[in-house]
């Protein structure tokens, strides 16, 4: 037995617990503290409760030093962590690049996670907030409801995949960046080398466990990869990379919306890996990448806007 056979028989024998899920939360919190460097000053940046009758969500605005005085156009972000850790704190560095990039106000969203709250209190957590913004009630801190584009990575682009596919009449742009676009399949449907350690497959796993449990993983809400009914979408912005488990569905789903009539500005970093963009010390890429998006969320909106 090769090396590589016996590590995937020791990953094959992992099985992760719903209370390792707090491990798994302070790593990453010492990973980005240390990997990720801080990003811009901003002109203001709010923490505060959207209203809701049973769970105020926590959100947190950045508004950039260049942005509108009055009201102007807001991207709402979904983080990622497998819909089961992460935070506001943890995609801090990343939302603060974007806003400063884009000069337009990022509204984070600090969802419930799993296991705690499985599927579906994270989405409704996201569309409660969309909702909120879109009815005008973010208008006193500059959000206008006309001007909207709804982002997140991994986990947080599966959600607003699928609340773009919803709402599209409402949203002006779309980022994507290496999304999990669904949860039928836990393994690629091509396998390469960067696929020999399979923690896409233990952590799809854990997910579709703790996260899932017993919910139809071919809905769309669940996997918008499946959604057939793409015309009239806002135009994407599609990251993929090439060190991803994802990097396959998030390709297939940028040839889906075009095939639909959508525009789409599609990025494959190849030497990337998921999640390089909460380690911008790491990889300088996570830097400039943010430019790219601003640039792409400054042409959307303006050219969308009568």
């Amino acid at each position: 037995m090769s090396l590589a056979d016996d590590f995937r028989v020791q990953m094959d024998k992992l099985k992760l617990k719903p209370d390792h899920v707090y491990s798994i939360h302070n790593k990453i919190r010492t990973l980005t503290n240390k990997f990720d460097a801080p990003g811009p000053d901003m002109r203001e940046v709010l923490d505060f409760d959207v209203p809701h009758a049973s769970y105020p969500v926590p959100v947190r605005l950045y508004i950039p030093k260049g942005a509108s005085r009055g009201p102007g156009p807001c991207l709402i972000y979904l983080h990622g962590g497998g819909f089961v850790t992460c935070s506001m704190d943890s995609h801090e560095g990343l939302c603060l690049r974007l806003a400063d990039s884009a000069k337009i106000r990022v509204l984070s969203v600090d969802y419930r996670l799993a296991p705690q709250y499985p599927f579906p209190a994270g989405p409704d957590d996201c569309e409660h907030v969309l909702n909120w913004v879109l009815e005008g009630n973010g208008l006193k801190h500059g959000m206008d409801p006309a001007r909207l584009a709804l982002g997140g990575d991994s986990a947080g682009g599966n959600m607003a995949a699928y609340l773009a596919q919803k709402y599209r009449a409402n949203l002006r742009a779309q980022i994507l960046y290496y999304p999990l676009m669904q949860l039928a399949e836990i393994k690629p449907t091509k396998p390469g080398p960067q696929d020999i350690l399979r923690l896409g497959v233990v952590a799809l796993n854990f997910i579709k466990k703790y996260y899932v449990v017993d919910a139809d993983v071919n809905s769309v809400r669940l996997s918008p990869l499946f959604e057939t009914d793409l015309k009239g979408l806002p135009p994407a912005y599609i990251l993929t990379c090439g060190l991803d488990p994802l990097r396959v569905e998030g390709r297939l789903y940028s040839q889906h919306l075009e095939t639909c009539g959508v525009s789409v500005k599609y990025v494959h970093e190849k030497a990337m890996p998921h999640g390089f963009l909460n380690f911008s010390r790491a990889f300088p890429k996570a830097k400039k990448l943010p430019l790219d998006t601003g640039a792409f969320l400054r042409d959307t909106l303006r050219s969308r806007i009568s």
